[in-house]
């Protein structure tokens, strides 16, 4: 077992950089009747108070239908009262909480008698770390050491995420659901996430943290849900921003080649212009987004040990200078039809071209000889397009309204792969052929009805999605390492409806959430019959995803919370895929198509403090996984190949700890401090693999105490300029068969507001200090390796934008 260093905590103790924002709006709303009529009362006077002195607040005249709305009201206790001519005056006691941004207190009656009033319960929405401490926000903007980077590295130092191997994991977690202006895209991953080290993050807002998702959302993803919020303006006129960033990366070779092989990648350039832009007349708002960055990385430079029962040792290298271009865009039309009525269509383009450039020299450590040199070109293009529609009708209550939407999704996953097998007594030349064409169509409908206690939202999806595959091997006549018999077409096939309900409720002192999504999967995986070692196969299920909420508070600033969440993991297309890829010589990744998805069962209990100038946030948390799908490594002939096969593993528990604590030291000082410290245990297990002949593998039990540590600092030098250093510490943590040993990094990031607030110039820069570096061990039952991946993680970049 392994425990955070407290040396480390004290070296973090000195840097920091993430801003936990915050904000409360609620619309309250109701209509004013006549008592011994029914009908609707006009202009009459309605006012918000606050109840310790009866100063006004705020007010508002009912319309010709008798509704009124007051907007824009921060959580508190008011009094509402309601004159008009010849009634008598209406006043109740008000409590604004903080559950839904809209409240409907339905029909308030004006009468003659006098009757005693009720109270009134109102509720609201915060955003930030919500008062429901369910979802954090993040502006993109705010984090400075990370600006002009791509989405995943802007996450890396976000509170309670770390990043590995080009995936976020929320609380050591990778099985996270990322969603793109709340929709599942082929950027980002229908199944298991991917594209994030991609993703320009000149192109987003806002970055929502969900741990505890509702019924509303899909079922998929049980650490939670990430939702990156694009830009989008909807100002009147033309107005837009424009902006270009460069880099430099890996500035200096920090492990040299073994012996025989191209050079790493070094000063490697990136560069992103981007141009945002919108233009709004009357009922009709246009936007536009177009963002295309280009990198070169030594994207991986991992130096391997493998160690065999058999006295043999291998030593080896994986080097890949990776040459990138991704290009995304966004433009579609809001017509505002009525004020009730809005009609949204727009399309989604992205074209991501990798070229990979490759070496990998192997060597005896017995005898030093160097016996295979594996050289290759990775050619992938990743072309996705995506048409939406979507009708929102908004009631005359303000919140009540119905969303209907249409997306259909279609991208092609075209790979070629050639390499050159160098050997001491032959030399080949082969290639594999890949293609993979996903379309996904989804019918969304969605009601929501403010009450006067809370809020009710139900709904319904459905989806389908279809994969068909096509792997084409072009072996050697004669020395061919690829297996002939395991190429071929492959179809996913995927059909889910799911219905939902949540309701929400609040009281002065209480809060309380309830949720179920009833979900129905049916998934088919057809195999070509002529494939050597796999056949057909799927899976279906009918299965209730609840979720509750408990929220007790002591008062606006203290709250506590208990959570609980039922979710699930469907394995994807990739985890099935039934082909052998060969991007590593010797260690071969196979799918499993009869992999079963995984059930994971969530408690949380949550706690927040806020004061004038900071707030505490902890969180105690459990899961239980059931079928936890994870990769195997075997070896399983004379080849001493390792092939990594999907399986599901059994059960495994994730238990932790996390705090958040964010304070003003002064007007030109920030701190914030976030601690995540949890407990890993995966329980012994047995899998029988088909690949590339059965065996089973049986592992033991493991355990591991880990964590991480990130420290935010920003410092206000002057009125436009702003400082912001970041230090993330990982600690020791277990993965399936192994461990992987900690991590530290610090980034640093400068910028500075132009002409009057229009333009914006930045410097920063990633791993200063070049420590980030991925050590893993892999026990097996007849080999063990080991791993140091010296892979790109410093990286410079200065950048402007203007808003016009």
């Amino acid at each position: 077992m392994s425990r955070i260093k407290p040396v480390i905590l004290l070296q973090m103790m000195l840097v920091s950089a993430t801003v936990w924002g915050q904000s409360a709006a609620v619309n309250v709303s109701g209509t004013i009747k006549d008592n011994i009529s029914g009908e609707a009362i006009p202009f009459v006077n309605v006012q918000l108070k606050q109840q310790k002195d009866s100063s006004f607040v705020a007010g508002t005249i009912s319309g010709d239908n008798g509704i009124f709305t007051i907007p824009d009201v921060s959580p508190g206790d008011y009094l509402l009262t309601a004159s008009y001519i010849g009634f008598k005056q209406y006043s109740a006691p008000l409590f604004v909480g903080s559950n839904s941004e809209f409240i409907d207190l339905g029909a308030i009656l004006l009468e003659e008698d006098i009757q005693e009033l009720s109270e009134v319960v109102v509720t609201g929405k915060q955003e930030g770390v919500t008062g429901k401490m369910d979802k954090k926000t993040y502006q993109v903007e705010d984090n400075v050491s990370q600006s002009g980077g791509s989405v995943l590295q802007s996450m890396s130092n976000l509170p309670g995420i770390t990043t590995q191997d080009g995936q976020v994991l929320l609380r050591g977690n990778n099985r996270v659901v990322v969603l793109i202006d709340g929709k599942q895209t082929a950027i980002t991953g229908f199944g298991n996430q991917n594209g994030l080290d991609n993703i320009p993050a000149s192109a987003v807002d806002r970055i929502e943290i969900i741990n505890n998702p509702s019924a509303k959302f899909d079922a998929n993803g049980n650490a939670g849900i990430i939702n990156i919020i694009f830009k989008k303006e909807e100002q009147s006129g033309l107005n837009g921003k424009v902006g270009l960033t460069t880099g430099l990366g890996a500035l200096w070779v920090r492990k040299e080649n073994l012996p025989g092989i191209r050079p790493q990648y070094q000063a490697t350039p990136k560069i992103n212009p981007s141009l945002a832009l919108n233009y709004r007349k009357k009922k009709i708002n246009l936007f536009l987004q177009a963002d295309n960055l280009y990198t070169e990385t030594l994207n991986k430079n991992e130096f391997v040990t493998r160690t065999y029962t058999n006295g043999q040792v291998i030593d080896q290298q994986l080097k890949r200078n990776r040459n990138t271009n991704f290009f995304t865009s966004k433009a579609g039309i809001d017509w505002y039809i009525s004020d009730h009525n809005i009609l949204t269509v727009s399309g989604f383009f992205s074209r991501e071209s990798i070229k990979d450039y490759g070496d990998q020299p192997f060597f005896s450590e017995n005898t030093g000889e160097n016996f295979r040199l594996w050289q290759f070109l990775e050619d992938e293009v990743l072309t996705a397009a995506m048409a939406s529609v979507a009708y929102e009708h908004k009631f005359q209550q303000p919140g009540h309204k119905l969303n209907v939407g249409f997306n259909y999704t279609f991208d092609r996953e075209d790979e070629k792969y050639f390499f050159t097998n160098n050997r001491t007594s032959f030399t080949t030349e082969e290639s594999f052929f890949l293609i993979a064409d996903q379309k996904v169509a989804d019918f969304t409908f969605d009601y929501t009805r403010p009450l006067k206690h809370g809020l009710l939202e139900t709904g319904f999806k459905f989806r389908r999605r279809t994969i068909p595959t096509d792997m084409q091997f072009n072996p050697s006549a004669e020395n061919s390492v690829l297996d002939t018999g395991a190429d071929g077409l492959a179809t996913y096939e995927e059909t889910i409806p799911a219905i939902y309900s949540n309701y929400t409720y609040e009281v002065k002192k209480l809060e309380a959430e309830i949720g179920l999504r009833i979900e129905y999967v049916d998934l088919n995986y057809a195999v070509d019959p002529n494939h050597n070692t796999y056949q057909s196969d799927g899976y279906d299920y009918l299965q209730p995803f609840p979720n509750a909420r408990l929220t007790y508070k002591f008062d606006e600033r203290h709250k506590m919370s208990l959570f609980f969440n039922r979710r699930v993991d469907r394995p994807d297309e990739v985890d099935i895929r039934i082909f052998p890829k060969y991007d590593d010589a010797e260690i071969i990744k196979v799918g499993n198509p009869a992999l079963q998805p995984q059930f994971t069962t969530s408690f949380e209990l949550g706690y927040r403090n806020a004061w004038n100038e900071g707030y505490f946030y902890g969180a105690a948390y459990h899961r239980i996984s059931d079928g936890t799908i994870t990769r195997i490594a075997t070896s399983v002939d004379s080849t001493n190949l390792i092939y990594n096969i999907t399986q599901n593993a059994g059960k495994s528990y994730n238990t932790g700890i996390e705090v958040v604590v964010s304070q003003l030291l002064s007007d030109k000082i920030n701190v914030n401090l976030n601690l995540n410290g949890y407990y890993n245990q995966i329980d012994a297990f047995t899998v029988v693999n088909l690949y590339p002949i059965e065996n089973t593998f049986t592992a033991v039990a493991q355990d591991m105490y880990s964590g991480n540590i990130k420290l935010n600092t920003n410092f206000k030098l002057a009125k436009s300029t702003e400082v912001q250093l970041t230090a993330i510490y990982l600690a020791p943590d277990i993965i399936p068969q192994g461990t992987i040993d900690s991590r530290f990094a610090l980034d640093a990031g400068a910028k500075m507001t132009l002409q009057q607030g229009r333009g914006e110039l930045f410097f920063n820069a990633s791993d200063l200090l070049n420590t980030m570096v991925i050590r893993k061990t892999i026990n097996s039952s007849n080999f063990n390796y080991t791993s140091s991946d010296y892979y790109e993680t410093q990286v410079i970049r200065l950048g402007y934008s203007l808003k016009f």
